[in-house]
Parts: structure tokens; sequence; C-alpha cells
């Protein structure tokens, strides 16, 4: 008798039910969903269920984008597009922390820019364009301002919240030990703040590309936005859409480059 209460007393293992929000990767998945998609839009286009007129196959974009590629198009209008995301996100992005960063850490620059940052984040930055023409000019600089200014605003929301949001008593534990202020910034605040900062230079990138191709289509010779604005002037679907792939690529390639910069950043999480 003692034997038997002794077996069914003993402790069971236990299923762990703890992972059910546990990220998994699926390398695969995103590969064989555009596959498919690509598959059915081939297939409606073969079938007649789509006008080639206004939605021409992947087929043809792709036979546009090998002619892009060939006769140089590509290249020039790209090289364009990435000059002036690069100088507008980097002047907007560089002052944007420099203000978030002043916001986040001192009590007078946080009463002064919080309302102005709420007053002039939600005017349409394109709107501003004519203004920025008649300021710098038709030429680039009017295009860098249009791309900065729309980046600057989510880089200090961005920046501001995330220093705002480091645990405070990380800081107070610090300051009792006797740390100087350059030493909190440095291993406390900016460690901390930086998964938040990166997220918003993923917003901010979004931006830049989206802001770019407007402005291109404003006033510009060169660059993927006029390309597809004058696509789609000449009814040149085919071509336009190669314009579009070519844009979601280059947003794509963005995004992998943030994803590199956060894995070397971000190690130690």
């Amino acid at each position: 008798m003692l034997d038997s209460q002794t077996t069914l007393a003993a402790p069971q293992p236990v299923r762990f039910r703890g992972g059910g929000f546990t990220v998994r990767r699926h390398p695969w998945a995103a590969l064989a969903a555009f596959v498919l998609l690509i598959g059915l839009w081939e297939g409606a286009s073969r079938l007649g269920l789509a006008s080639p007129l206004f939605l021409p196959p992947p087929s043809a974009v792709g036979a546009a984008l090998a002619g892009m590629i060939l006769d140089g198009s590509l290249w020039l209008n790209l090289k364009a597009s990435l000059l002036r995301i690069g100088v507008g996100w980097s002047l907007g992005t560089l002052g944007g922390m420099i203000v978030g960063f002043a916001m986040g850490i001192g009590s007078l620059a946080r009463a002064v820019g919080v309302p102005l940052v709420s007053a002039f984040f939600p005017i349409p930055k394109i709107a501003l364009l004519p203004l920025f023409i008649l300021w710098f000019g038709i030429g680039e600089p009017s295009k860098f301002a249009t791309i900065g200014f729309g980046v600057f605003f989510p880089t200090v929301i961005a920046t501001y919240s995330a220093i705002d949001s480091v645990p405070r008593n990380l800081i107070r534990m610090a300051q009792s030990f006797g740390l100087p202020w350059r030493s909190i910034l440095r291993s406390i605040v900016l460690p901390g703040a930086l998964p938040g900062i990166l997220a918003g230079f993923r917003i901010t990138a979004s931006i830049a590309l989206i802001l770019v191709v407007a402005a291109e289509m404003i006033g510009a010779e060169y660059g993927i936005g006029a390309f597809v604005l004058m696509a789609g002037n000449l009814m040149q679907t085919d071509t336009l859409l190669a314009g579009v792939l070519v844009m979601s690529a280059l947003g794509l390639t963005i995004g992998t480059l943030l994803s590199v910069l956060e894995r070397r950043l971000l190690v130690w999480r």
C-alpha cells in the first residue's frame, strides 16, 4: 500500500506552456508568398482575367526591367534617387537625433520642443516643396530640404521617446555611485534608447523613400519618381510597374541593411 501511494505521488513532468509568443524563423515563408502571388498574377493575365494595358503580366514587367538595365536608364535614375535619399535622410536624422537627445535629457528643451514638434509634425512635408523651391531653387537643395524636413520630426519623436523610456532606477543607481553624466549617458541612456532609435530609423527610411519619389515627380529630370511619372504619362504600364518594383526592392534593401545594423549594435540583446 505504501509503495503504490509513493508511486502515485511521484512528481510528473509538466509541459512548458510559455512559448506561445516565441518568435520562430520561417525563412521560406516570404519567398513562397511572393512566388504564389506572382503566379496568380501571371495566371490571371494569361487567362484574360486582367487587361495587359491596365495590369501587364509579371513577364512583361520583367522584360521592361531588363530593358531598363540594358539601356542604362535604371542606374541613371536609381543613382539620382539614392543620392537624394542619402543626403536628405542623413541631414534630417542628424538634426533630429540632436534635438531628440536635448529634449530627452533637458527639461527646458523638452518644454520648448514638445509643443513645437507637435505643431509642425502633422504638416504634409511634400506640400512645402514649392516653398523650398522658392528658397533653394529647382535643383537638388530643395529636394534635400524636403526629405530632411520629413525625416527630422519622426527622428526627434523616436529619439526623445526612446530616451524617456529608459528606466529611471538605473540612472538613479548610477548617480548614487557617483558616475559622471557622460558615463551615465554613454553606458546607460544610449544603450537603453538605442532599440527605439533604430526602430525610428526604419520609419524614417520609408518616409525618405516616399518623399523622394514625390519630390521627383514634381520637379526632376532624373530619378525613380520622374521615371515612373514619365512612364505613366506615356501609358507604358509595364515600365511603370518595373519602376514600382525597383522602389519596392530599394525599400527591401534598406530594411535589410537596417536589420544588419540592429544585429551589430544590439548584440547584447
